[in-house]
C-alpha cells in the first residue's frame, strides 16, 4: 500500500512503508516467478492496446523506495545515469560499503515498494511468465526517497519532484500519501504545481484510509493537477481499503497486484500505490502516441475514458475505472477538459443518447431503401416470370401447329 506522511516540527517525515503494506503472501527477494496473466492485465486487450503504444521514449520518475535493476524484467527498464538517491542517511551497496546520500542512483531498494511499481509500469516481457508492464517501451527514471523506516520528509519529496522534472520525466509517479489529512508545508506543492507548469502528467496514489468510509483529502494526491487514482477491485468496484473522497480522478486495479520484486520474481500486493502506476503507465501510452498533448489533455482523456456505473463523478472511484484501450483507442482528438479539482461540474458527464418518438430520419431512410430494393426484386420476379410464361405459350402454340 502507499506510504504514509506524518506530520512532524521540522516538516513532513515518512512512516515505514512496512507498516502500511498488507501483502497477501509471504514475499522473498528473489521470488519466484508468476508463471500467469495477472486478472488486472486479463481484463485488457494488450494486442489492442500495444498496436497503439507501448510507451517508447516517454520517461516515467518513480519516486518511491528505489528500483532494484537486478530484476531481469526492469534492467533495462531503467534508466539509471538519470537515478537519484535522497535518502537523509547512509545507505549500504550489496558488499556492505556505506553509499553517501545523493551519490547512489536509485536503483537499491530494499522494501520491494519502488520496484512493484515500476514493474507495473514499464517490466518488459519475459519468457515463463505472463506479467509485464502496460508501458513496456517506456523508461522508468528511478528517485530513491523513502525507506522502511520512513526516513524521506516532505523537503525530500519535493526535492524528488524537482530531480524528475531536470530529468525530463513526462510522467511522475507518487505511491504515497499523507496520515490524519496532515497539510505538508507549502513547498510541496509548489514542487508539484512546478512538474504542472513543465507539462508533466502528475499521478498519485489516494491512500489506503478508506476503511469505515472515511472521506478526507490526502496528500499530494488532492493537490489541484494531481490525477489521484484510487484503488479498484475484480468487481470494477472501489477496494475496501481505498481512500474516497471528491479528490479522486479514477480509479484503477489495486487488489492482488502482481509485479516485480528486488533481485528476481515477483510478489502480490494491495493497496493504492500499486493503482496509482497501473494509470501511470496509461499515461506514458498516451503521451508516446500523442507527443504534443498537453498534461491536462492526458489527464483528461484518462478519465473521461473510464468505465462508469454512474454519469457523473464517484467520491469512490471518481470519474470510474480506467479503461487502457478505449483512452488509447478513443482519441480522435484531445478532450478539453477542465481541472476536475477545480470543481466537479466542469468534467462533463457522458452525455446520454436523445429520446427518439418514431424512426430517426436514418431509419426513415433505411426504411425506404428497403422498400426499394423489395420492389425492385417483385417487379423482376414478376417480370421473369412473365417471359417465362409467353416463352411457354409460344411453344404450346408451335407443337400444335405441327400436330395439324
Amino acid at each position: 500500500m502507499a506510504a504514509t506522511l506524518l506530520a512532524s516540527t521540522v516538516g513532513v517525515a515518512l512512516a515505514p512503508l512496512a507498516a502500511a503494506d498488507t501483502s497477501t503472501d509471504q514475499c522473498t527477494f528473489p521470488n519466484k516467478k508468476y508463471a500467469g496473466r495477472p486478472w488486472a492485465l486479463q481484463r485488457v486487450l494488450l494486442d489492442e492496446l500495444w498496436s497503439q503504444s507501448k510507451g517508447r521514449g516517454v520517461r516515467v520518475a518513480v519516486i518511491d523506495t528505489g528500483v532494484d535493476v537486478k530484476n531481469p524484467q526492469l534492467t533495462r527498464a531503467v534508466d539509471t545515469a538519470a537515478g537519484l538517491n535522497l535518502l537523509p542517511k547512509k545507505l549500504k551497496d550489496d558488499s556492505g560499503n556505506p553509499i553517501p546520500r545523493g551519490k547512489e542512483n536509485g536503483t537499491t531498494d530494499t522494501v520491494g515498494h519502488g520496484t512493484r511499481v515500476a514493474g507495473i509500469i514499464a517490466a518488459r516481457p519475459l519468457s515463463g511468465t505472463g506479467f509485464v508492464g502496460l508501458a513496456p517501451e517506456s523508461t522508468i527514471i528511478p528517485i530513491q526517497q523513502n525507506d522502511a523506516e520512513g526516513h524521506g520528509t516532505a523537503k525530500t519529496l519535493a526535492e524528488a519532484i524537482r530531480d524528475a522534472i531536470r530529468a525530463k520525466a513526462n510522467v511522475i509517479n507518487i505511491s504515497q500519501d499523507t496520515s490524519n489529512a496532515v497539510k505538508p508545508a507549502p513547498d510541496l506543492q509548489r514542487a508539484v504545481d512546478e512538474a504542472l507548469a513543465a507539462d508533466i502528467v502528475v499521478v498519485a496514489s489516494a491512500g489506503n484510509d478508506g476503511l469505515g468510509g472515511n472521506d478526507k483529502d490526502t496528500y499530494p494526491a488532492s493537490y489541484p493537477g494531481v490525477l489521484a487514482v484510487a484503488a479498484s477491485d475484480r468487481n470494477n468496484e472501489r477496494a475496501s481499503f481505498s481512500q474516497s473522497g471528491d479528490f479522486v480522478g479514477v480509479a484503477a486495479p489495486g487488489v492482488d497486484m502482481i509485479s516485480t520484486v528486488p533481485k528476481g520474481g515477483h510478489c502480490s500486493d494491495n493497496g493504492t500505490s500499486f493503482s496509482a502506476p497501473y494509470v501511470a503507465g496509461v499515461a506514458a501510452l498516451i503521451k508516446a502516441k500523442h507527443h504534443d498533448w498537453t498534461q491536462q489533455q492526458i489527464v483528461a482523456q484518462i478519465e473521461q475514458t473510464a468505465e462508469r456505473s454512474v454519469a457523473g463523478h464517484d467520491r469512490l472511484v471518481g470519474w470510474g475505472v480506467v479503461d487502457p484501450v478505449r483512452a488509447l483507442t478513443e482519441d480522435d482528438h484531445p478532450i478539453e477538459s477542465p481541472d476536475p479539482h477545480e470543481g466537479l461540474s466542469k468534467a462533463e458527464a457522458p452525455t446520454p443518447a436523445k429520446l427518439q418518438l418514431g424512426e430517426t430520419p436514418d431509419e426513415r431512410n433505411a426504411r425506404l431503401a428497403t422498400y426499394v430494393a423489395v420492389g425492385a426484386a417483385v417487379l423482376l420476379a414478376g417480370l421473369s416470370g412473365t417471359a417465362v410464361a409467353v416463352r411457354d405459350a409460344r411453344r404450346r402454340k408451335r407443337r400444335v401447329a405441327g400436330a395439324e
